[in-house]
């Protein structure tokens, strides 16, 4: 039904409270510790209240637990511990709060909102900022002269805002009013020192910046210089390539406050980070970084057994002098000796995480950078037929061939960026598939296993930003019909490389999308396809029943475009016989009216010319039955489309409605009618 459109990548969403949770009113075992720890919060010990704050953070990471908390009415009780004279309380209540919006999704931040916890919140953060540069905490305060009390307090606060403002534009609009960007990025200036709060600011950020044009006047020349101080820090961990391509989304986002002669240098320096990240092997990174754990767990085993045989040798000397006093056991370890019980940090595994979360981040801003302004449905159709577009930009695909491409809808000055920094070299390569030898590890590594969803994202994305940019192609700027072939054989391969064809729906989601836009590019300058019928049937068949309408919409898309460029040639009738039969089958069967209509679109686009097209639209009664099925599909669109399908689809159906009456009354013409 058309071409398709691209996707806009939006900040993730907190996901709802899974199937099974009870309903708020309805008790349950865990009623009883939650009022229990609940009134725990009034103890006049802080040491009970922390405990208490404690025990709730752990329970509230469990979904079916949290209706029970909030029916006692747990944002109200917490928030005003996010002011208590204890600092560790006031860490582990702001702990307990970022769970409760992390765990409970959407509503209940909702509902964080409405029971006030904005205000408490802003509070805290605004006078952890003021004290954030004091010289000491006072030893009333702070149990651990090697704590830093602030700075944990800051970073539970701001995660806590940023869940909430990432679900609540009510939270939004506070955060501009009561002018929090101050203190949030005084907190972004300790990136040198502590880049886990840098990195919880920079996610708060991009969160608040996007769509927030009432912020944009709060970006003075002075906060500007705080982040371009902080994305151009040279440090080299992952955690940093992670914080500088969080603020390059911020920058991007807030590009509006740029001054006009400074816009290029400003592009040119947010995809050079994108670029940066995006050369980094995470296959190759996860391989050395697996081997770095492997030899620091061994260090530490050999360190541990010399000092177990110095104890031994201690003991000993202790026992021949009588004289000396015994050493309490309890006294071997620090007095809070709770994280030496803890596991290793795992730093190795958090840099790759961070590694992987870079690379996804950057990957989601280019699609955004390719069509920034989400064109309505009018504007798309005429970007989409624009013949005047200088789109895409020199580049190696591979070395057989070239490849160019830059974005429609952007600037000059972001044009020469994406060709200086080799950004869709970049993303091509983030199209393979993942390193196997990363792959295996991963599988065999109970703690790095959750890396292996994040390697596919990070393809799936670098998919989606192949198909965006292919969307607003220049033809003639892609490198000939040679550089399309190659990327067609590129995606073929992905998809039957194996023996299965992928069943992953974010997977088939996003090479669909691409491949459906590279093969509409094709066919518009009558340049051969690659796949051949066999392998066109067979994706088909598998993404046909998909439970994503989106891939069901591609792959039926796919045929009809296929199709069309096979009605025109000879000796093709008995595949144009598969493909008619298929996609009637798909109108007439098909639940999703949308997938419905794309399949008559498709056999519109298939058998509107050629006689291989002619014939076969006799054999498999092509006119007769539309015929029949032209009232079906009109009342369907009565009965269902109003309560399931938005104003934008109903209008694409709509006409999908008027065009299979024209098409009826074009094969009318033609004198295929039944016998």
């Amino acid at each position: 039904m058309g071409k398709s459109r691209a996707r806009r990548f939006r900040r993730p969403a907190l996901g709802p409270a899974g199937p099974g949770q009870r309903q708020h009113g309805e008790p349950g075992p865990e009623d009883e510790p939650a009022a229990e720890l609940l009134d725990k919060l009034q103890h006049p010990s802080a040491e009970v209240r922390e405990y208490a704050c404690a025990s709730i953070s752990k329970l509230l990471q469990q979904k079916h637990v949290i209706p029970a908390f909030l029916q006692r009415d747990v944002v109200r009780c917490l928030g005003p511990l996010l002011m208590d004279h204890s600092l560790a309380v006031r860490e582990t209540a702001a702990g307990a709060l970022r769970n409760l919006s992390a765990c409970g999704g959407f509503e209940v931040c909702d509902d964080m909102v409405t029971n006030d916890i904005m205000t408490p919140l802003v509070a805290l953060l605004k006078e952890c900022s003021a004290e954030l540069d004091a010289n000491q905490l006072s030893p009333k305060k702070c149990r651990e002269a090697n704590k830093n009390y602030i700075e944990d307090i800051a970073n539970e606060a701001i995660n806590l805002l940023w869940n909430i403002c990432e679900c609540n534009n009510t939270a939004v609009y506070i955060f501009n009013k009561e002018g929090c960007l101050e203190a949030v990025l005084h907190y972004m200036k300790k990136f040198s020192t502590n880049v886990d709060l840098a990195i919880s600011v920079a996610n708060c950020l991009q969160a608040v910046t996007e769509d927030n044009p009432d912020l944009l006047s709060s970006f003075n020349a002075s906060a500007q210089q705080v982040l371009e101080t902080a994305m151009l820090c040279p440090e080299s961990t992952m955690k940093h390539v992670l914080l500088r391509t969080l603020i390059a989304g911020t920058v991007w986002n807030i590009k509006d406050t740029i001054p006009s002669g400074s816009l290029g240098s400003t592009v040119n320096a947010i995809l050079k980070i994108f670029s940066e990240s995006l050369a980094i092997d995470a296959g190759e990174t996860i391989i050395r970084m697996n081997e770095a754990e492997k030899n620091r767990l061994k260090l530490a085993a050999e360190a541990e057994t010399e000092e177990n045989m110095s104890h031994v040798v201690d003991n000993c000397v202790l026992s021949e002098d009588d004289n000396m006093e015994e050493i309490p056991k309890g006294k071997l370890r620090r007095e809070n000796d709770v994280s030496d019980l803890l596991p290793s940090d795992k730093w190795e595994l958090k840099e790759v995480t961070a590694l992987l979360t870079a690379q996804q981040t950057a990957l989601e801003i280019i699609v955004n950078m390719c069509c920034s302004e989400d064109p309505s449905d009018d504007e798309w159709e005429e970007l989409s037929s624009s013949d005047e577009s200088d789109l895409f930009m020199e580049n190696s695909y591979n070395e057989g061939g070239g490849l160019l491409m830059t974005p429609l809808c952007l600037s000059d000055e972001v044009h020469s960026a994406f060709l200086n920094n080799l950004i869709p070299k970049k993303i091509l390569e983030k199209t393979a598939f993942p390193n196997s030898v990363a792959l295996d590890i991963c599988m065999h590594n109970p703690s790095w296993k959750s890396l292996i969803k994040k390697l596919n994202a990070v393809q799936c994305r670098a998919l989606t930003c192949l198909h965006s940019i292919l969307l607003v192609s220049d033809v003639d700027c892609l490198g000939g019909a040679s550089a399309l072939q190659s990327l067609a054989q590129h995606l073929s391969q992905l998809i039957f490389s194996k023996t299965e064809l992928p069943a992953d729906t974010e997977f088939l989601e996003a090479i669909t999308s691409a491949l459906r836009a590279l093969l509409q590019t094709m066919a518009s300058k009558n340049i051969s396809q690659c796949m051949t019928p066999e392998q066109l049937l067979a994706l088909c068949e598998a993404g046909i029943h998909s439970s994503n309408a989106s891939v069901r919409v591609n792959v039926v898309s796919i045929l009809g475009i296929s199709g069309s460029v096979l009605a025109k040639g000879q000796d093709t009738a008995e595949t144009l016989k598969m493909i008619g039969k298929f996609l009637l089958e798909v109108a007439m069967k098909e639940s999703s009216l949308v997938v419905a209509g794309e399949a008559l679109d498709a056999l519109f686009d298939v058998f509107a010319d050629g006689k291989e097209a002619e014939k076969v639209a006799e054999q498999i009664k092509l006119l007769p039955t539309l015929k029949e099925f032209q009232p079906v599909f009109r009342t369907r669109m009565r009965k269902e489309g109003k309560g399931q399908y938005s104003a934008d689809q109903l209008c694409v159906l709509d006409n999908v409605r008027m065009n299979l009456r024209r098409f009826i009354a074009y094969q009318e013409t033609l004198g295929k009618t039944p016998t």
